[in-house]
Parts: C-alpha cells; structure tokens; sequence
C-alpha cells in the first residue's frame, strides 16, 4: 500500500464542484468512482481544496493509499479509462504516507478569465465573464497592487469555518490582456471561500468606474461602510496550480 498524489483537470460547467456531495455530480466523485474500478476500497480521497459549482481546474491535486504494482503512467491512463470525458488525471507521483494535498499546500494559484464585447460570444461564454462596458486598465492593474501582501479578507470571502481567521497573504495579483481578453492571475499562501470571484468583481467595479479606488484600500483596512455585493461568475475561474515545497 503506497500514497499517490494525482493532478487533477476538468470542466466544471456541469459539476456541483469539487467536493462530494450526496446527490450530486461533483469531480471527488467521479474520481473516487474511477479509482473503484481499480480495486481502491478508501472512504475518501484526499483534496486540495473546494472548488464551487462551475469552477474548472487544470491543477487540482488529490491523494489516496492504493495497492499498485504497475508503473505510474499505467496508473495515469488506468484512472483516465474510467473517467469521464470532463475529467482527467494529468500526473501522478508517490508521496510520503503522511502527505495531505490541503495542509501540506505553500499557496495555490488560480486564473480568471474574462472578455469585454457589447455583445455575447458563445464559444467563449462558457469560459469567461463577457463584461460591457469595458474596465479602464489602469485602473484594474492599480486595484490588483492593493491586493498584494498580509491583509485582513474579510469583505472579499469567508473562511472555511465559522470563527476562523480571514488574514491571508497575496503573493501575485496581476492582469493580462490580449485583444479584447483579460486574465486575472492571483497567488496566495490559500483563499478564503468565494474570495477569487469576490476580488475580480470588486476589481471591474473599480474599473468600471462605479467603485472609487480608495475603497479598495477601506475594504481591506476594515474601515469600508458598505461593501459593494456581487460575484463574478463562476465560469471565468480555474484552480492552475496547488504549490507544494519541494
């Protein structure tokens, strides 16, 4: 019996997330009844963390025990055989018994993805937040600076239990664009639920100029009286990488 770590990708314009959940598709599920067919008899597989209903990931990382005595690509392409087409394990690796994919995280990194047209563009809308008018770019590369560093999170997203800190440190946050696309990348030691979605709304009604800049810096002092609602949507987002020490 040996730990396995795999890097997980999949769409998840039709699943209920990442995390199993009873009477819904999600990506923990489809994996957990892939591994069945190999002779896996865990009761759960371990996660990296939770990704919300319509979330994609390209480096998702789960871990299990299983009793394997084949190669780890013969592991790779077993897992895909039972897998559904939204899903696949893009890597697998041996890892120390005690390894756990959430806690033993350094930081994850995640993309958001969004394009700015008056009109819809349905090949790209089930990948990306189409956004009119568009944000100003200085503005949102200005906004992603404030987001850099230890702050309190609290007007961005909740942490994964009641009563539990929402100080995280934002190692990046920064924008590309490309034509009419613009990509968000941000990198945190982990994120508070929502947080993500929550920055990039923020950050586009900032840009939009219906959100003054300064705000950005009451939101994250704590000294904000009305914190702006909204969420971007879940489409644009994708779990890139999990950062592990070497």
């Amino acid at each position: 019996m040996a730990r396995y770590q795999i890097i997980l990708a999949y769409d998840g314009s039709d699943l209920s997330g990442s995390q199993r959940q009873a009477n819904s598709r999600t990506a923990q599920s489809e994996f957990e009844n892939a591994l069945r067919r190999l002779g896996w008899q865990g009761r759960s597989v371990f996660m990296a963390g939770r990704t919300d209903t319509g979330v994609h990931a390209l480096g998702q990382v789960a871990a299990f025990d299983l009793e394997w005595t084949h190669p780890l690509d013969e592991l790779v392409r077993a897992i895909n055989s039972h897998l559904p087409p939204d899903l696949a394990a893009r890597a697998a690796k041996l890892v120390p018994d005690d390894f756990h994919p959430r806690f033993d995280a350094l930081a994850r990194r995640y993309r958001y993805r969004l394009y700015c047209q008056p009109i819809r563009d349905p090949l790209r809308d089930r990948y990306a937040w189409r956004l009119w008018p568009a944000p100003q770019p200085e503005v949102l590369r200005l906004v992603a600076e404030l987001l850099i560093g230890k702050h309190d999170f609290a007007a961005f997203g909740t942490p994964p239990r009641p009563g539990k800190s929402t100080v995280r440190t934002v190692m990046k946050a920064e924008w590309q664009q490309q034509g009419d696309e613009w990509t968000f990348e941000v990198q945190a030691d982990a994120f508070l639920y929502r947080m993500v979605r929550r920055m990039v709304y923020i950050q586009v009604t900032a840009g939009q100029g219906k959100l003054p800049v300064n705000a950005i810096t009451k939101l994250l002092e704590g000294r904000a009286q009305v914190t702006p609602a909204g969420l971007a949507p879940a489409r644009g987002l994708t779990l890139v990488e999990v950062i592990y020490p070497e």
